[in-house]
């Protein structure tokens, strides 16, 4: 049976090995040589192979004569195709060389067809390009010639016809890049004058500020009969010049011509023959270069543009004559020469203003002195301010005084001045008495002074008046409730009062206007310098708690001294307290806001000295139960609260709402921070006895609070800073166990019913985490409202316990 198998299977794989490609006989030939009978597979494979060479040669023997017969016939094409393939390859050969001309020719025509369609794309565009050049030729011939006017029409049609149908070239993006230059170019050539002329009157502005000056000294010095009549506008003679045409005012500038020397275009060589007549701007300035360039301008369509350069002008001179030099406050001369300056230019603004039409108007010009009226004014305030010399103070008033009077006759207001004559005097008092003042509060001690004898205590209540009766019956040695610097503060407001009394000598006021204006001037020194200076020592960073609380103790006597301040300027001025529109001294609000500011930083140092202990708090939240007997408070809070009594016990010379409010915010701020704990988003999880040693704390803190550290609270008050942290249910009753429903007592601020009850229903959610419900109950009456609003703050808590717990 094995062997009728093993022969099924040989022939079998014969078969595949005659039917399979022989890329995919591999496996086939590889089952083979895995099997036992090699010997006979080969024996078989080689009886089909004789087997198969029978059947090749009876096939071969059978078709032998056609096979013959083919090869013959095939020799015969053979000669055939050599004999097609020499024709073939002659015929080529001939054929190259008569397609030669030809190709040739047809590249010859390409050639010229490509020459005719860029000699034809050529003219076309030399016909976009030449009247391009000829308007740029026309242009440069008539900017050499300095025809100017025609040379802007030729400009602005090459810009707008010739260029655009010319297109992109860079010749044409060079034309586009000069048409601005060569525009500005004949703008500028045609303000050569003006430019000479505005350069002529800047330079000069100085020498005609100085005569318009010289004429309004003497309008000051005619005599009151004359003054009393209509006022003539100063430095305006020939005004009647303003209803001239500009073509008259050319004509009689063209007369000036002259005159007007080549260097300095526009000024005129003008002497004063007489000592009474001083020369006007007219005589001394010579215009016609304004009106020429008006006049072309006009002409040429540009009115607007020659009037807003002009004024553009105009106005970087005014910004160069009102800038001070950096030494002008030295010498009083560095003040008049740029009084000067200023004067000598609005003396020809105004002149322009008043001698041509649309040039420049009135709203410009008020425009331009409000402008220096400003910049006036912050120069003066600047070096006046570096002048201590008060001689050289009063010298630069009298100035001040003739400079506003010159503007104002020409019509400026110069209302501002005249406040500078006081402002002066406020800024350099301002400056004395800030340092003065700085001085006194960084060299006090901030401590009560120490006094040993009669005569130093009258030394002291001579230079300030403290009226104290019980302090006087004291005996020696005692302490002044106040540090030094109470009575030399006191001394240098009295003094800052003389200073105003000296300054106000000059002034030709009236005694009630001295009066008025010195308790201004005190006003502004108690609610601006002193009180700065008072904040600033406060706000320094090294000031304790017992320094703020001498600064309250000494601004309260300041406050007091107030009245005295205003005895002491009635007397010196003779003006009665009570006058109707006497000024009232600021001084009790300046010395309240800043024993305001003080108690405010004894709060804020007071918590943050708080946050200090606070931050030392480390609760295991995850902490389990301990037994034997009550826990005791955390050492930081321990720490805390023997601050809180020492700091507390300084506070005795304090106002008592003062100390009271003190100690309820430090209350407050440490139960908040308690809760915050508590509420602190990134705690999941609180083990019992972590809630354990945080009710101890808290128990410590209401001892504290039920002690009293400072006087004043009615019954338990200081423990409502943490009823809020009471309410939370978790610390009303501690229950033993979690896992059966506990009562406790609710919070007695919200005073439920006497028989109510507090229940909490536990359950185990999906997680392992106990959830809690609260619920209340009453006889008679179930869900009472106090105790449900009690409840929300324990829903917004989200306390997760442990499972264990």
């Amino acid at each position: 049976m094995s062997s009728m198998e093993t022969a099924a299977e040989h022939e079998r794989i014969l078969r595949e090995i005659e039917s399979t490609d022989t890329n995919c006989i591999g496996p086939t030939l590889r089952s083979v040589y895995d099997g036992q009978e090699h010997g006979l597979f080969m024996d078989k494979l080689d009886i089909r192979i004789r087997n198969h060479d029978r059947d090749i040669e009876k096939m071969c023997n059978h078709h032998f004569q056609g096979f013959v017969d083919s090869i013959t016939e095939l020799l015969k094409v053979r000669g055939e195709a050599q004999k097609l393939k020499s024709q073939v390859t002659e015929t080529n050969r001939r054929l190259q060389e008569d397609g030669k001309e030809l190709l040739s020719s047809v590249e010859e025509l390409k050639k010229c067809r490509v020459q005719q369609r860029n000699i034809s794309t050529t003219i076309d565009k030399l016909s976009h390009c030449l009247p391009v050049l000829q308007m740029y030729s026309r242009l440069q011939e008539q900017m050499k010639a300095k025809r100017y006017y025609p040379a802007l029409r030729t400009l602005e049609q090459l810009e707008q016809t010739c260029l655009p149908r010319a297109g992109q070239y860079r010749f044409c993006s060079i034309m586009a890049e000069n048409i601005p230059k060569l525009r500005t170019h004949i703008r500028d050539t045609a303000m050569t004058q003006l430019r000479d002329f505005l350069e002529s009157i800047r330079k000069h502005s100085d020498k005609i500020g100085e005569m318009a000056i010289k004429q309004a000294q003497m309008q000051r010095s005619l005599d009151m009969s004359v003054s009393s009549q209509p006022r003539p506008l100063i430095g305006r003679r020939g005004r009647k010049e303003t209803g001239m045409s500009t073509a008259s005012r050319m004509e009689a500038g063209g007369h000036r011509d002259s005159l007007t020397s080549e260097q300095d275009s526009g000024i005129l060589d003008v002497e004063v023959e007489e000592e009474d007549e001083v020369p006007g701007a007219q005589d001394l300035v010579d215009f016609s270069p304004v009106y020429r360039c008006l006049h072309i301008y006009t002409v040429l369509g540009l009115h607007d543009v020659f009037e807003n350069y002009y004024r553009k002008q105009r106005r970087k001179q005014a910004r160069l004559v009102l800038q001070p030099h950096s030494n002008m406050h030295e010498t009083l001369e560095g003040y008049r020469r740029y009084f000067n300056q200023i004067v000598g230019f609005f003396v020809v603004e105004d002149h322009v203003l008043h001698t041509t039409q649309g040039l420049v108007n009135r709203a410009y010009v008020e425009e331009l002195w409000e402008l220096a009226l400003s910049k006036i004014v912050a120069a003066l305030r600047t070096h006046s301010s570096y002048c201590d010399d008060p001689d050289l103070v009063l010298d630069l008033k009298n100035l001040i005084v003739v400079f506003a009077d010159t503007l104002q006759g020409y019509g400026f207001p110069v209302s501002q001045l005249f406040d500078m004559l006081l402002e002066i005097r406020e800024q350099y008092g301002e400056k004395r008495w800030n340092i003065t003042f700085r001085q006194v509060l960084d060299q006090d001690n901030y401590s009560p002074i120490p006094v040993s004898t009669e005569p130093e205590y009258r030394h002291y209540t001579s230079q300030f008046p403290l009226q104290d009766p019980e302090l006087e019956k004291l005996p020696f040695p005692k302490k002044l409730p106040f540090s030094e610097f109470v009575p030399k503060v006191y001394c240098q407001l009295k003094e800052f009062i003389y200073a105003c009394l000296k300054y106000s000598e000059d002034l030709h006021l009236s005694s009630t206007e001295v009066d008025d204006m010195i308790r201004k001037s005190t006003n502004l020194l108690l609610t601006r310098t002193l009180s700065h200076c008072l904040h600033y020592a406060i706000k320094k960073k090294n000031v304790g708690l017992a320094e703020l609380v001498q600064v309250i103790i000494n601004t309260t006597h300041l406050e007091q001294s107030c009245q005295f301040l205003e005895e002491f300027i009635s007397n010196i001025t003779n003006v009665p307290v009570d006058t109707v529109n006497a000024t009232k001294l600021y001084g009790t609000s300046t010395f309240k806001d800043a024993r305001h500011a003080a108690e405010a930083e004894i709060y804020t140092n007071l918590n943050a000295k708080i946050d200090q202990f606070l931050q030392l708090a480390d609760y295991d939240w995850l902490s389990p139960v301990q037994g034997g007997g009550a826990l005791a408070p955390s050492d930081y809070l321990v720490d805390l609260i023997t601050f809180l009594r020492s700091t507390f016990s300084v506070f005795t010379n304090l106002p008592g709402k003062v100390a009271q409010t003190a100690c309820m915010s430090a209350c407050k701020h440490i139960s908040t921070s308690l809760l915050q704990l508590l509420l602190d988003p990134e705690l999941r999880q609180i083990s019992m006895g972590a809630l354990h040693q945080l009710n101890a704390d808290i128990s410590e803190c209401e001892s504290f609070a039920r002690a009293g550290p400072v006087a004043g609270f009615q019954g338990d008050t200081l423990l409502l800073a943490f009823s809020d942290l009471r309410q939370v249910p978790v610390f009303w009753k501690v229950p033993g166990s979690w896992d059966r429903a506990e009562t406790g007592v609710p919070s007695r601020t919200h005073k439920p019913h006497k028989n109510a009850r507090v229940n909490t229903h536990t359950r185990v959610d999906a997680n392992g985490i106990k959830k809690i419900r609260f619920s209340c109950e009453s006889e008679g009456e179930r869900n009472n409202n106090d105790l449900i609003f009690s409840f929300n703050l324990v829903f917004n808590l989200k306390i997760k316990l442990l499972n264990k717990h």
